[in-house]
């Protein structure tokens, strides 16, 4: 395995495995057996990120989620996890009442919510302390200079360690950085955000994944932000397409346009030269590149986790690495 470092402060910045394993559907969708052995193996090959929410999965039984977190717990008991597993959540997105949804009736961040949440979620995971803890969605309704002190005071208490922030206009991450820099506060370090090799039009309108559109994808504006700002890190969300390399039927509709042909045609050739499957030249592009990216994989069996943790060594070359940026 290989590692990077996460944040700035010496107290609370974590070294990190290059690849994230997301926890989304362990303990819902994915039986308790099957999530413990992939978290074994994940952890046998040197991976210590993992990542979840306080909302995962409420979509399969209409509830309010924490099965995710609740896995984890369990998990970290039964093995005896201490705090060599950087464990990374979110809040803000949890429905306020079973059988509804997070578009109009989330939790919110308002500081009253950061408290109770984080603190439910301490609860299921069994930790002391959040390694990392993002604002999951945006919340209009709050102002953000409550949401900035709302997350600072449990950095304080040493409840939380680093945070992140995901599925948010660029211009509201950096308001909320620069609020709390004025302050003398800890920021936003770690961003989440659907990120891939294809690239999706920004241009056609598509239901929208959260409240205020469908701010999910880390497009031009928020890479060069994380260009600018070199104490981010990127941690991409969905970068295997929910498996749409692998099976064209399943390709988002916001992929399917003239420039898609052009880029899988050239993955495809690099994982011929590479003697790599198109997955792992995807994951390794992102790992491996100049921006701080770690890609958060997903996996219902070990033999899925195995393709990707096999991307960790594959290792591109310039060349290889700028047919792949260039293609459109």
């Amino acid at each position: 395995m290989k590692y990077r470092t996460i944040g700035t402060d010496p107290k609370n910045r974590r070294d990190v495995s290059v690849l994230a394993l997301g926890a989304m559907l362990f303990g819902s969708r994915t039986d308790e057996a099957t999530s413990f052995a992939v978290l074994d193996r994940y952890v046998e090959a040197g991976g210590n990120f993992i990542d979840t929410s306080d909302n995962y999965a409420f979509w399969i039984d209409g509830g309010q989620g924490g099965q995710s977190e609740e896995l984890l717990g369990r998990w970290r008991r039964s093995r005896g996890i201490g705090d060599e597993i950087v464990l990374a959540t979110k809040l803000g997105a949890r429905p306020l009442a079973p059988g509804t949804g997070y578009v109009d009736n989330a939790e919110g961040l308002s500081a009253k919510v950061i408290r109770e949440s984080a603190e439910r979620s301490r609860n299921r995971l069994g930790v002391g302390k959040l390694d990392l803890l993002y604002a999951h969605i945006e919340d209009q309704k709050v102002p953000l200079a409550e949401t900035v002190e709302g997350f600072a005071e449990l950095v304080a208490e040493g409840t939380v360690g680093l945070l992140g922030v995901s599925n948010h206009a660029t211009w509201r991450v950096e308001r909320a950085r620069a609020i709390a820099a004025a302050a003398g506060l800890p920021g936003y370090e770690v961003l989440q955000y659907a990120h891939t090799h294809l690239r999706p039009r920004l241009d056609v309108p598509e239901a929208p994944l959260f409240p205020y559109g469908s701010l999910g994808h880390a497009g031009p504006d928020l890479l060069s932000y994380l260009r600018a700002e070199p104490g981010l890190t990127l941690v991409a969300y969905s970068p295997l397409l929910k498996g749409a390399y692998t099976h064209p039927d399943r390709l988002p509709a916001d992929f399917d346009h003239p420039g898609t042909p052009a880029r899988r045609k050239v993955l495809r050739e690099i994982a011929q030269e590479t003697g790599a499957t198109v997955n792992q030249v995807v994951l390794a592009w992102q790992m491996g590149g100049a921006l701080p990216i770690i890609p958060l994989v997903g996996a219902s069996s070990v033999a899925q986790l195995e393709e990707s943790l096999a991307a960790v060594d594959l290792e591109l070359t310039e060349e290889q690495r700028a047919r792949l940026d260039a293609a459109h």
